[in-house]
């Protein structure tokens, strides 16, 4: 490897490569997210919640020069059967929950969709909406209630 030196000509030709290099990789980074028709910040967000679960590694550098912060993210696949597992469990216990819900009270609902209320809240509002004043109306909830029966029986024996 050559030292560069005090050669005037190769600092600057270097300094316009690492340019050039640096406006490569922004350019690839915005392709990318347009190609796949999302945002940086969504993929930044997507890469904060993989790492508060777990499923990534991330490392901070400090750019001495500009003090930016450059993040290096890792697939962490260390314990992820634990990790799905855990989810797997925490999506039945609400499901189980949801169905006791859906099962042990009546529910009256707006016809223009603006909320649904258990039978209790639509007596204080006297079975009007809230929101823009229409006369709420009995939802019949079985439908729903199968679908969660669904959902449950495709976990079959499940610890809760």
């Amino acid at each position: 490897m050559k030292a560069v030196g005090d050669n005037p000509t190769e600092i600057k030709r270097l300094e316009k490569e690492l340019k050039k290099a640096e406006k490569d990789a922004a350019k690839a980074k915005e392709a990318s997210a347009e190609e796949y028709e999302i945002t940086l910040n969504t993929v930044r967000k997507i890469l904060f919640i993989l790492y508060e679960n777990k499923f990534t590694i991330c490392r901070r550098e400090r750019d001495a020069n500009s003090g930016w912060l450059t993040f290096r993210w890792q697939i962490n696949m260390d314990g992820i059967d634990y990790q799905i597992e855990r989810e797997k469990k925490k999506l039945y216990r609400n499901l189980l929950k949801r169905k006791a819900y859906e099962d042990t009270n009546i529910f009256y609902a707006c016809p223009q969709h603006c909320l649904r209320l258990i039978f209790d809240e639509a007596v204080q509002t006297d079975f009007i909406c809230p929101v823009c004043g229409e006369d709420l109306v009995f939802e019949d909830n079985e439908l729903f209630k199968q679908l969660i029966d669904g959902r449950v029986e495709e976990f079959g024996e499940m610890p809760k």
